[in-house]
């Protein structure tokens, strides 16, 4: 999709996350229309990121600003961020497993008032992820993995979100089942939605994405076009699982090279 301006706009973000400085002066920007990809390897502080632009997190950004939508949004409670237009889908899914597939879903609309609007979202849902009409009346918690993540992207949906927050949306699914989420959050975006995906299966994320973005130790250590990453050796050896007999000395020259500020 064409881009329309900046959605969301992150300052020189600092956050300590349990006594740790998980980010350490990030700044990034997420055009409307696109799908913005964070890439990086376990406790880089991706996931944080996310929180903290939700509001997730106990303390507020020790320094740095967020903006969504031109407003200023860092140290909003999570609700208003959530009537604002945005949602978020956490790591780990965090479904209600004693509630309906449907009664799930209708959590995701808690902020709205529009019950015909609602109703014809249900379908929209139902057609993203026809196993999830199929099962609506069946407990979450009985769901298999790659359905409680498509119920809990769904259940996101559900709030018609301007920005929508997948983190982790891969994590523990089998390859096949990582190709139709990774399907369904294209049809997502082209549906209007702007997506930030978090997310360690660097290959897929760069293929559905627009703009790419590699975290460090909390800083952001290469930028720039998804598919023009996909083809850089260093990228593909380091996070696409292509990695020839490099040394860890030459890794670390490479992310000297790479890093910007």
């Amino acid at each position: 999709m064409g881009t329309l301006g900046k959605l969301l706009e992150i300052k020189n973000i600092e956050t300590f996350y349990k006594l740790v400085y998980a980010l350490r002066g990030v700044s990034l920007s997420v055009e409307e229309g696109t799908i913005t990809a964070i890439l990086g390897n376990n406790g880089a502080g991706k996931s944080t990121i996310l929180k903290t632009v939700v509001g997730l997190l106990d303390d507020q950004p020790d320094k740095g600003t967020i903006e969504f939508m031109g407003q200023r949004i860092d140290g909003k409670n999570p609700e208003v961020i959530v009537r604002m237009g945005l949602s978020y889908v956490p790591e780990g899914r965090e479904i209600f497993e004693e509630l309906s597939v449907k009664e799930n879903l209708l959590m995701g609309a808690y902020v709205r008032k529009d019950r015909m609007g609602i109703k014809q979202d249900f379908e929209r849902i139902y057609g993203y992820f026809p196993v999830l009409g199929q099962r609506r009346d069946q407990w979450a918690g009985t769901l298999s993995g790659g359905e409680q993540q498509m119920l809990a992207i769904g259940r996101a949906i559900m709030n018609r979100p301007k920005l929508l927050l997948l983190d982790e949306p891969s994590l523990g699914l089998s390859p096949l089942l990582v190709r139709e989420i990774f399907g369904i959050i294209r049809t997502i975006n082209h549906a209007g939605v702007t997506i930030l995906l978090v997310e360690q299966n660097a290959r897929m994320a760069l293929a559905v994405s627009d703009f790419g973005l590699i975290l460090e130790n909390g800083r952001f250590v290469m930028k720039g076009n998804a598919k023009e990453m996909m083809k850089d050796k260093d990228v593909r050896e380091f996070y696409m699982g292509m990695r020839s007999a490099e040394s860890a000395k030459g890794y670390q020259r490479w992310k000297r090279k790479k890093r910007w500020r």
